[in-house]
């Protein structure tokens, strides 16, 4: 059910994407490393026996600069960087070993960037066998990795294989040449073919495209010659997710400012790739992400066990997600720590054999509470309310609610919230309701993208 404008109008706000509570602007702030350290050792007793920890490894390297992008990276053309960067990767890593008391359980991995196929095959190999090697891999592990199609070859897809990775997540964005030249990402349809095909020749299990709506001079019909090549390669998922303008954070981002869609265009460009994303048999999983009905992402959702967490939505029953890499985040259930974005920096504190936590946050229980029912809301797409949640909720969230309510964004049976079909599109909105911690930080709110 698509919005009406007036709606859009209303809720076009800036609200935080939830891949975390609390978002990452709110957290408490500074969290020395003695603190984490302690943190992980109690969570890995936890937890790390029962369903094995996930790694996420940033790798920030790119060559050349992709102008819409919002991750932390580092643009050269110099490949001397890889090895001094795996060191410092591997060293962290020896440094978490340290802290359990057992050889780990190793559930998934996961390398972003960045430009994880910025870096040699041989190199990537030779980072993963040490990790694998100091580590028990669970049967049912999950090993993926983010490629750009223009330099994932087939030696890189042939090598991770053979480590166990078994998913792909390829940056497409958009296939028409006008918008691959104003985001400077240029890449053509051919170099996607070529490496979707050489990872199924491989024996990959899935397959992803990250698209973009919002983009500067996308139009309902380019995107519809882009879903057409989408079709043609029927990837098993999709992240078709909103661009996210914020020139303040980004710079490079000016450069396109004057060719963006209106708010309302933009919100045409979504409705438009949902409804071709459902005829071409995709299910929608949930905010941003679509799935073949056999992928394990669509029966997650169907058995209620569908997750979120900063990497997007996962199968994963893991709780703990160790980040390593400069600017890498970890959520370990107690708390969250994030590494020091600079490089030089990260390098120097694992030099100085120190883990290089730069800010974290401890959780409190309205911490774990609120991001239970955030989380609910996002995967499940609905969520008990607490009653000592409902007793917090200032004035105003309370009106937001009664409004989307009589606007038929959701529904609300007794302590149970349910977020409707046509509640999906604004459900950052609806979470926000319940954040204590932004409603107690209002001014932080242009932190964020706007919600549609």
């Amino acid at each position: 059910m698509a919005l009406s404008s007036k709606l859009i109008k209303k809720y076009n706000q800036p609200v935080p994407r939830y891949t975390s509570y609390p978002t990452v602007p709110l957290w408490d702030g500074q969290l020395i490393p003695e603190v984490w350290e302690n943190l992980v050792q109690q969570a890995f007793a936890q937890q790390g026996d029962k369903d094995g920890i996930t790694l996420y490894i940033h790798l920030p390297f790119c060559e050349s600069l992709c102008t819409y992008c919002g991750c932390t990276k580092r643009i050269t053309k110099n490949h001397g960087v890889e090895d001094p960067y795996l060191e410092a990767v591997f060293k962290e890593w020896t440094k978490y070993l340290g802290l359990f008391n057992e050889v780990p359980k190793l559930a998934g991995i996961h390398l972003g960037g960045g430009t994880p196929t910025f870096f040699s095959p041989e190199n990537l190999a030779k980072l993963i066998s040490k990790i694998i090697r100091s580590a028990e891999v669970l049967p049912d592990h999950e090993f993926s990795f983010e490629g750009h199609p223009n330099n994932t070859t087939f030696e890189h897809l042939e090598v991770l294989a053979k480590l166990g990775f078994e998913r792909v997540s390829y940056g497409i964005q958009d296939f028409d040449l006008t918008v691959q030249r104003s985001i400077h990402r240029l890449q053509p349809f051919e170099k996607v073919k070529e490496a979707t095909e050489n990872a199924r020749k491989l024996g990959y299990k899935s397959v992803n495209f990250d698209l973009i709506y919002g983009l500067p001079h996308q139009t309902l019909e380019t995107l519809a010659d882009t879903f057409a090549r989408v079709a043609e390669l029927k990837p098993d998922r999709i992240a078709f997710y909103s661009y996210a303008h914020l020139p303040s954070a980004f710079p490079a981002q000016k450069s396109f400012e004057p060719f963006l869609p209106s708010e309302l265009e933009k919100r045409a460009l979504y409705e438009f790739g949902k409804h071709t994303l459902l005829e071409l048999g995709y299910v929608e999983i949930g905010m941003d992400h679509f799935a073949l009905p056999q992928d394990p992402l669509c029966l997650a959702k169907k058995a209620g066990s569908l997750h979120r967490n900063f990497m997007g939505y996962t199968t994963s029953p893991s709780e703990m997600l160790i980040g390593l890499g400069a600017s890498s985040i970890s959520d370990i259930g107690l708390g969250y720590a994030q590494n020091e974005k600079n490089i030089e920096a990260y390098q120097q504190s694992l030099h100085d054999n120190k883990l290089p936590v730069f800010k974290g946050h401890v959780k409190t229980c309205d911490d774990r509470t609120v991001g239970t029912l955030i989380m609910d809301l996002i995967c499940q797409g609905t969520a008990d309310i607490p009653y000592l949640i409902w007793e917090k909720l200032p004035f105003e969230s309370l009106n937001s609610l009664f409004e989307m309510e009589d606007e038929g964004l959701v529904l609300r049976e007794g302590m149970t919230l349910s977020v409707t079909a046509a509640g999906m599109a604004v459900v950052r909105n609806i979470c926000a309701q319940f954040d204590l911690r932004m409603i107690a930080s209002r001014e932080i709110k242009e932190t964020f993208s706007k919600s549609i």
